[in-house]
């Protein structure tokens, strides 16, 4: 009777703190999604009910013109829609996630899988670029798109992200084929099998993981970027979302409920 009265207080025990840790992340997430509500609740709001007093407060009823302004924008407040810019972004980051990634993983292959003189100095060297601020290159990158004649474009801007993740990419695909098996690379070379063979048909074919890392840091940072978007970027008609989204505050008043759509529409 002892020994079960202890094992059914332990049992209550037990289930009493995990009550209590999931009162504590409800909590917790309670706290981290605050800011989507204030986002949500602001961006339904109509202009006179935005304020600090108010913020909040619910909306009084649910007033969807704020996201149509800042999709389609107000030409009277001239005010420019977001939705070209959405989608230069999107043009934006699928072209340079792939090309990092390729390429990474490539240099990724190389420096796991064959030895070859300066390795050991290649790699770090690779690495360093991840260390560079973006804010110390602008002058030279400005410089080196204008002749190359890609200043201004959108194929400039990509050319910049994805030579800028090749250092990122490099290590996450380097660091994962240093798992993979070496008596694969040998039992390919046994079979005939060259650099590219190999690669192609017993490196790419075991990379899904890898590439599925390096395509969401890729992505997140590229759409988050706004710096090299604002310099690379001259006109209106090419700039991505986050640069549109920092242009539609105006030089006195801010209409905050429209700032809160546009982000919600993806900025």
């Amino acid at each position: 009777m002892t020994a079960a009265s202890s094992g059914q207080g332990g049992g209550a025990r037990r289930a009493a703190a995990r009550a209590m840790l999931y009162v504590l992340l409800l909590i917790a997430s309670g706290g981290y999604l605050l800011p989507l509500y204030v986002l949500v609740a602001t961006s339904m709001k109509s202009f006179a009910e935005v304020s600090l007093a108010r913020m909040w407060a619910l909306p009084s009823g649910l007033y969807f013109s704020s996201f149509a302004q800042a999709w389609l924008g107000n030409p009277a407040h001239g005010l420019r829609g977001l939705g070209p810019n959405f989608f230069n972004s999107v043009k934006l980051v699928v072209p340079a996630t792939m090309v990092s990634a390729i390429l990474g993983s490539m240099n990724g292959y190389v420096l796991a899988k064959w030895r070859f003189r300066g390795a050991g100095v290649l790699f770090p060297a690779i690495l360093f670029g991840m260390f560079i601020p973006y804010q110390s290159i602008l002058v030279p990158l400005v410089q080196t798109l204008q002749r190359i004649g890609l200043y201004g474009t959108l194929p400039g801007l990509i050319f910049v992200h994805a030579v800028y993740g090749i250092p990122i990419t490099t290590l996450i695909f380097r660091n994962y084929y240093a798992t993979v098996p070496t008596e694969l690379v040998e039992a390919g070379t046994m079979d005939g099998a060259g650099l590219w063979g190999i690669y192609q048909r017993i490196i790419v074919p075991l990379s899904p993981p890898a590439f599925v890392v390096a395509a969401i840091w890729q992505f997140t940072s590229i759409w988050n970027d706004f710096l090299f978007g604002v310099t690379v970027t001259s006109q209106p008609d090419v700039q991505p979302i986050t640069v549109a989204l920092n242009n539609l505050a105006g030089s006195f008043v801010v209409e905050w409920n429209v700032q809160m759509g546009a982000t919600s529409c993806g900025g």
